[in-house]
């Protein structure tokens, strides 16, 4: 089970690794445009739309490498207080009642536009744009699986942790 694991986290490694330096050209690029605006009084629309492509793959391929290592927004009302036991039953209800479903809901929602989209090589959202707006609805999917994928790795993360504990326990009565 823990190859299992490893494997689901690895998927979501890679992404994140790959996906960060889209910061850092998305950073690039805005210096570019600003450059080219205010000093040469160019604009270009596909550079501006470059910002808006790397700021979505940011955002929506990085989701998952957020949850795995557990930086994304939390309300932390009660789970700061609670045990580990606690958390991993917070987390599960949450992974099992919320995170999948909505995903799935996401995913049965947008695949009609995302195909229509691919069906039609759709083009640019304004003229003179990146022609490729296909592209960026099909990181609405990719964002829901990869959210699944690090989701049941955290399952089973926390199932692993419920019964070890849940055998420490036991060890420990034992033995008093």
């Amino acid at each position: 089970m823990r190859s299992l694991i490893q494997f689901l986290e690895t998927v979501n490694l890679y992404v994140g690794n790959f996906v960060r330096w889209s910061a850092l050209i998305m950073l690039l690029l805005q210096f570019v445009i600003v450059v080219l605006r205010y000093v040469f009084g160019i604009s270009y629309i596909f550079l501006n739309e470059g910002v808006l492509y790397l700021h979505a793959s940011l955002f929506m391929l990085g989701a998952g490498y957020t949850l795995l290592v557990d930086k994304h927004v939390r309300v932390d009302i009660f789970y700061a207080k609670q045990t580990k036991r606690g958390r991993a039953l917070t987390d599960i209800f949450g992974h099992i009642f919320f995170l999948i479903p909505s995903m799935v809901v996401l995913i049965i929602y947008s695949m009609p536009s995302v195909q229509a989209s691919w069906k039609i090589l759709e083009g640019p959202i304004s003229v003179g744009g990146i022609p490729a707006s296909f592209l960026l609805k099909s990181l609405i999917p990719a964002f829901c699986v990869l959210l699944i994928i690090q989701c049941f790795a955290n399952l089973l993360n926390d199932l692993i942790s419920l019964t070890t504990a849940k055998n420490t326990l036991q060890n420990t009565h034992t033995f008093s």
